[in-house]
């Protein structure tokens, strides 16, 4: 295993140090393309994280809320539990 990794590291460097320049031009398009396609990566991965973030946050403000509602209803019934004070 040593031997096939050492044999590979040498196949890399040599073909890094041996390899000429190309000359090719990338136009415009072909950058924006790329900048679109990062940032669509990028937008993806923050909504898919504010999606597992926020949607639970989100329930338990509403589950808070309408708990808050329901004891403010049931307060000026008869026999319902006393609340304390403040």
């Amino acid at each position: 295993m040593k031997a096939s990794s050492s044999a590979l590291a040498s196949v890399v460097i040599l073909v890094l140090v041996i390899t000429e320049p190309a000359a090719a031009y990338v136009g415009p398009g072909a950058g924006l393309t790329v900048l679109g396609g990062i940032l669509a990566v990028v937008a993806s991965l923050f909504l898919a994280i504010m999606g597992f973030v926020w949607y639970p946050i989100r329930r338990v403000l509403r589950n808070r809320k309408k708990k808050a509602e329901s004891v403010e209803s049931l307060e000026g019934e008869p026999g319902a539990p006393e609340q304390p004070k403040k």
